[in-house]
């Protein structure tokens, strides 16, 4: 045990450092698979393992407690499996069926001996890092706490498995039909993973206790995910996700003076918030943008059509529909693709031709294929003229057998 307050503090980072690494390796799989329940059972339903293991002597935080625990584990992934094969029950109905009943039976034994047993079941379920460095073993001559010596051996001993077995998980988690046919053998990978699911979620438990741990398991690998796609990349921000979750909610967990456990949940939970917003593809923030960027573009395709139109008529463009749109007028002509009041450059009058292109030529594809009245053609072209590329333009006219005029006899601008 360190001698200052600094040396406790350290080592309490050290060990929910270290346990959320390996909870974030597997959870990893885990999330890529869509077994995440399986963490939350596993999660509860060790308690029995655990309550019994004590119930017979064993010390808690010992190594029977955890061989027991793990067992349990194994106990739980082999009856959701079963429950799978044998009564055709989903596995997220399985896993519920499972963790329920056995964390009531773990609850039952808890309570009947609660006199004969040194077990507080809130320490199980809620975590104890705080005590983590006033339990030590000697190594090396210095002493170390017991749950930073199991967790740094659980992390080791995972990292040494995935990395050689890592394409078979992968190639199992993304295609186990193909993986089967090339001879791999997906049913042992699988309760590999899932052995190993248990293995690191007893580990969590002086972390963030039986509740919390899936938080480690689930939360920094579902925000890996939005940022990145290579599993292996997934899996590296995953353990930086869960590493830094870990030493943040511990720092502000002793500000605060409450439990550590929770905070580092809520500081994941932030974690994959910000993840949410800032996704360069589905984030929020991409999301509005792209939105805007479309809103943006349909306004000026739309300010230079009506520009267009009235040049082809010989009259005055219709007045913009929107506040974007008329700004939109004023960019355009800002830009140079707008000549005085009713007039385009020859770049202007490149891109409105396509807009009217598209629109003309959906018309008359409609025209032809949807029995709609011509005043009800205009409407779906409107919204689809924003969409058609070149490509698809081209084979509508191919289709079209290169027809030069829409259904209400105007003339459809060539392609540029």
């Amino acid at each position: 045990m360190a001698d200052t307050a600094g040396g406790m503090h350290l080592w309490a980072i050290a060990t929910a450092s270290v346990v959320a690494a390996a909870c974030a390796l597997v959870g990893t799989l885990l999330v890529v698979r869509r077994q995440s329940l399986l963490g939350d059972a596993i999660g509860h339903a060790v308690l029995p393992g655990i309550a019994l293991a004590v119930l017979a002597g064993a010390r808690p935080g010992g190594v029977a407690v955890f061989g027991a625990a793990v067992a349990c584990a194994l106990v739980t992934v082999g009856l959701v499996q079963a429950l799978r094969a044998a009564a055709g029950l989903a596995e997220d109905a399985g896993a519920g069926v499972v963790f329920t009943s056995l964390f009531a039976a773990g609850v039952v034994i808890v309570t009947l001996g609660a006199s004969r047993i040194d077990l507080d079941a809130s320490c199980v379920l809620y975590g104890i890092l705080e005590m983590v460095p006033f339990d030590t073993v000697p190594v090396g001559g210095v002493e170390v706490p017991r749950g930073f010596v199991s967790s740094a051996a659980v992390l080791a001993t995972l990292v040494a498995v995935a990395v050689p077995t890592w394409k078979l998980q992968v190639f199992s988690a993304f295609d186990p039909d193909g993986a089967r046919a090339a001879g791999v053998p997906v049913a042992a990978v699988t309760t590999g993973l899932l052995a190993a699911t248990a293995v690191a979620t007893v580990a969590g438990f002086e972390v963030v206790g039986a509740v919390l741990v899936v938080a480690l398991l689930v939360v920094p690998a579902a925000a890996a995910e939005l940022l990145v796609h290579r599993l292996h990349r997934v899996a590296l921000l995953a353990v930086a996700f869960a590493v830094g979750g870990a030493i943040v909610g511990y720092l502000l967990a002793y500000r605060w003076n409450t439990s550590a456990g929770g905070v580092i949940a809520v500081v994941l939970v932030a974690e994959y918030v910000v993840a949410a917003l800032l996704a360069p593809e589905d984030g929020c923030v991409a999301q509005v943008a792209g939105r805007i960027r479309f809103a943006w573009r349909v306004a000026r395709e739309d300010r230079l059509a009506a520009v267009w139109r009235a040049m082809e008529q010989r009259g005055t463009p219709a007045s913009p529909r929107s506040a974007l749109e008329h700004l939109a007028g004023w960019w355009l002509r800002v830009r140079g693709r707008i000549v005085g009041a009713a007039s385009l450059s020859a770049a202007g009058r490149r891109e409105a031709e396509m807009v009217v292109r598209s629109h003309r030529l959906w018309e008359a594809w409609l025209g032809r294929h949807a029995d709609l009245p011509l005043d009800h053609l205009h409407p779906p072209a409107e919204w689809v003229e924003h969409h058609l590329g070149e490509a698809a333009r081209r084979r509508i006219e191919a289709e079209l057998e290169h027809g030069r005029g829409d259904p209400h006899g105007r003339e459809i601008p060539p392609e540029a």
